[in-house]
């Protein structure tokens, strides 16, 4: 059964108009040890229950052997969870959580291809999991991340992704925008950039993703339906 712990807000720092990160320090850990890929559920003072009280965020930092993890986290508006987290939660705050948890981990066998889609902070995981790839200088067959967001501003961890492209030949990185005209790069949905890349199935390619629910229900009818891929080949973890 998953461990409870307590972590001390260390540092926070604005990604954009609408996303922050926040470093937390385990108090009761030397090392904060997880799979790439993993989350922590925190139990947050805004509610008499549980349900209400728990949220979960994916671990953004790779394991580096330290007790301070990264979290990112997006404002909702009018949710609970991150109005205490943005408006309350400052250097020296406490949060009680659980964790590590999840299974959308990276896979023990890279030597098959990796496409990772994302939308918002469902990016998260795959910024980890390409950190400590890189870190451990662990070989890959292929690896592409799929970003899809509103706007160029909300775009996470662009330089980090660009710069994967530059180190590695078999890494992609490709984004598209929903709302802003003025791009050079894919406007709309990321279901379009799969599609177009990998038309015809193939039984060692596997997609993960993770964002939204809308995103998700139509890739994973999309990946099942139109391109033949069964649940083995697909991952998911819903963020909302």
């Amino acid at each position: 059964m998953p461990k409870w712990h307590i972590g001390t807000v260390v540092k926070v720092e604005d990604i954009n108009k609408n996303t922050r990160s926040f470093w937390l320090e385990v108090q009761d850990l030397e090392s904060m040890d997880f799979i790439p890929g993993q989350f922590i559920t925190m139990d947050l003072p805004i509610h008499e229950k549980r349900i209400k009280r728990w949220k979960s965020y994916s671990i953004a930092s790779h394991p580096d052997g330290g007790n301070i993890i990264e979290l990112c986290i997006v404002f909702q508006p009018g949710g609970l969870g991150t109005t205490y987290l943005f408006e309350e939660a400052t250097i020296g705050t406490e949060i009680k959580f659980k964790g590590p948890l999840g299974v959308f981990t990276i896979p023990k066998n890279l030597d098959e291809e990796i496409i990772m889609i994302a939308t918002g902070t469902g990016v998260a995981p795959y910024r980890c999991i390409m950190n400590y790839i890189e870190a451990n200088e662990i070989e890959f067959k292929h690896i592409h991340v799929i970003f899809g967001c509103r706007k160029e501003e909300d775009i996470l961890y662009r330089s980090e992704f660009d710069r994967f492209t530059e180190k590695y030949s078999n890494f992609k990185y490709d984004v598209a925008l929903s709302r802003q005209e003025s791009w050079n790069g894919y406007r709309g949905y990321v279901h379009q950039i799969y599609k177009e890349q990998y038309p015809e199935y193939s039984h060692d390619r596997r997609f993960y993703l993770c964002g939204w629910r809308n995103m998700i229900d139509e890739a994973r009818k999309t990946l099942s339906e139109d391109l033949g891929y069964g649940k083995d080949n697909v991952i998911f973890e819903l963020y909302g």
